[in-house]
């Protein structure tokens, strides 16, 4: 497989070594630099990949980094032959944050650590080891607190959502509101485009999509009311999936600046701290529902099929895969051509 296309750039996602790890059993966390020496040895057929991207959060990268680490932390990614592109900002309790719709503490804990993150994110600019990225954020909120008043707590995280853009106004950074449908407010596409519109910062705050949370999306999971699918949907009928596919993307492309590629087995999974979410799936897993090179497209082309250009990087995100899997070579190897097949299909020079 070869590739004619130099955009989007090809990144992949250290954080799989944190998140749903450690505790009591659970896999052990995985070193920031095993991360990279797994992406940076993935090859297929002369094409690696061009990046990564990062958790601000302990033991991968402090969110109190000096700027003797920052440096040291460009030299370890640059010397691998990659770039930093999307950071996440460790916005939940147990990472230091606070709810966005929570007390005055915890919403000052929230804002506190996207003021750290987009500080971080502009030194790595400035040291020139990132070329493009946004900085992730999400409402950190549950589903079930959330839904005890709708209304109230939508505006609430508006409003912190609002503040949050100020801050990266402030670094000239850009901030994604990942939708996953274990986060309040949310958790239902309708939700998350009434978030996104009630902020209405497309300049500061845009959409994160991710194949693998995104396909929930269209179950409903934790909004039935908001299903473009049924539960029992039959996953064979790939026109209706389809169909369903551009309603939601026509709702979300227009607020989406950073997207992850990733597979689906129209599950939930949750390990370690981590709630209940889209499982993701290794490329190759006969479960998975999504074409991964064709379903890309609903995101990264126009209503008339255009390729947009608007991304300049995009991810693969293999949260909650075993310490086992991510130890082997083979498995990088394999996200990386079905990232390749991406940028194939939606790419350009």
């Amino acid at each position: 497989m070869s590739s004619n296309n130099s955009f989007p750039k090809l990144h992949n996602a250290a954080w799989p070594g944190v998140v749903g790890k450690g505790g009591e059993g659970n896999d052990p966390p995985i070193a920031l630099d095993t991360m990279l020496d797994l992406t940076a040895a993935a090859e297929v057929d002369g094409r690696k990949f061009d990046g990564v991207d990062l958790f601000l959060s302990d033991p991968h990268v402090s969110i109190d980094s000096s700027d003797g680490d920052l440096q040291n932390l460009a030299e370890r990614v640059r010397s691998r032959g990659l770039v930093i592109g999307s950071v996440v900002a460790p916005v939940w309790p147990p990472t230091g944050g606070g709810s966005a719709m929570g007390d005055p503490d915890e919403v000052e804990a929230f804002l506190t650590q996207v003021r750290k993150a987009c500080q971080i994110a502009r030194r790595l600019r400035e040291i020139g080891i990132r070329p493009y990225g946004v900085v992730r954020i999400d409402s950190a909120a549950g589903v079930s607190e959330w839904a005890k008043d709708p209304e109230n707590n939508q505006s609430k995280i508006a409003d912190t959502f609002k503040a949050a853009a100020d801050i990266a106004e402030e670094f000239d950074e850009r901030l994604a509101a990942e939708g996953e449908i274990c986060w309040g407010g949310m958790h239902s596409w309708r939700h998350m485009v009434d978030l996104l519109e009630r902020v209405g910062r497309p300049e500061r705050l845009g959409f994160q999509a991710d194949m693998a949370h995104t396909l929930l999306y269209l179950l409903g999971y934790n909004a039935p009311e908001d299903a473009l699918l049924p539960s029992d949907f039959d996953w064979s009928d790939n026109a209706k999936k389809k169909e369903a596919l551009r309603e939601l993307t026509h709702a979300l492309r227009p607020w989406t600046i950073d997207f992850h590629v990733a597979q689906n087995d129209a599950t939930v999974f949750g390990s370690g701290s981590h709630d209940k979410t889209g499982r993701h799936c290794l490329p190759t897993d006969p479960n998975g529902k999504l074409n991964i090179a064709e379903d890309a497209g609903f995101w990264l082309r126009d209503e008339h099929g255009e390729v947009l250009k608007t991304i300049e990087h995009i991810c693969w995100d293999g949260c909650m895969f075993s310490n086992e899997v991510m130890h082997q070579q083979e498995t990088w190897n394999s996200i990386l051509e079905a990232m390749i097949s991406v940028q194939d299909a939606h790419g350009w020079n």
